[in-house]
């Protein structure tokens, strides 16, 4: 396996979370500090800060395509498509993976409950459940660049 999709695993268990895990570990290769990457990518675990919405690491992976695929002029329609295809691709191959790209999908769970977390705490979810997903996500990421 990679040293990144180690690393991306690896930072989600240090206590990051699965969106900053992805982006921090891919964003040096386009010019992100850690401390920058970080940061950016904070709102975005369980779904867009516990929303449980789509998945942190899938945020985060689609951010990292977007830095290296990413249209920078309004009228750059063919790199807007490429960007949106790899985008698609993606979402397709981790949802092919998981069965879903939503947060609460995913864990089975409402995360913006206490029951949920409470829940999700018990079963050991985000011990369990999310290094799969930060690694698939990286995994698919390193296929996808």
């Amino acid at each position: 396996m990679s040293e990144k999709v180690e690393s991306a695993v690896a930072c989600f268990r240090e206590g990051f979370n699965c969106s900053q895990a992805i982006l921090s570990t891919y964003g040096d290769d386009f010019g992100l500090s850690r401390e920058t990457a970080l940061r950016a990518a904070a709102a975005f675990g369980a779904g867009m800060g516990r929303l449980g919405e789509v998945c942190g690491a899938v945020a985060g992976a689609l951010i990292v395509i977007g830095l290296k695929h990413g249209h920078t002029e309004a009228t750059d329609k063919e790199t807007k498509e490429k960007n949106y295809a790899l985008v698609r691709d993606f979402a397709d191959r981790f949802r092919s993976r998981n069965g879903a790209l939503c947060c609460r999908e995913l864990l089975g769970c409402d995360l913006t409950t206490a029951e949920g977390m409470e829940t999700a705490k018990q079963k050991g979810l985000f011990t369990e459940l999310c290094p799969r997903f930060v690694r698939d996500a990286a995994e698919i990421l390193e296929d996808v660049l």
